[in-house]
């Protein structure tokens, strides 16, 4: 899945935490996604576009986040999956309906027509991208 690409991977997610983490999560999420997770449950890499760096949540982290609500209050319709290691976080767009787009949102400015920007139109296009750098 992420062969030849530069990659920082841990170990894969039990198939415990992915189950929790499908049952917390607010949609369907794509099965890609799981299998990321099953493969590096968290990592760090560049990604060719902004915000040029993927810090991927383990699933036990993504799980914590979603059940504290730690974005709901300013950046509501997002599920956030990691971050860029320095103030943007990474997360499925759920404003619209599915597949969902992934963005990026600078977490010190909650006004969403600002702060957000798109990655990629659905998480394999996202796939697509990890691990690769602008350069």
């Amino acid at each position: 899945m992420l062969e030849g690409r530069e990659w920082r991977k841990n170990g894969g997610a039990s198939d415990e935490a992915i189950q929790k983490l499908r049952d917390v999560a607010p949609v369907v999420l794509p099965e890609s996604y799981f299998a990321l997770l099953s493969l590096t449950n968290g990592g760090e890499g560049p990604l060719p576009t902004q915000p040029l760096w993927l810090a991927l949540d383990a699933a036990e982290e993504v799980i914590e986040t979603e059940q504290q609500g730690t974005f709901k209050e300013f950046f509501p319709g997002f599920f956030v999956i990691g971050s860029n290691g320095g103030g943007e976080a990474i997360a499925f767009d759920l404003r619209t309906a599915g597949p969902y787009p992934l963005v990026a949102f600078d977490i010190t400015n909650s006004d969403l027509i600002e702060s957000v920007w798109p990655i990629a139109l659905d998480f394999d296009e996202f796939l697509g991208l990890i691990g690769l750098s602008d350069e």
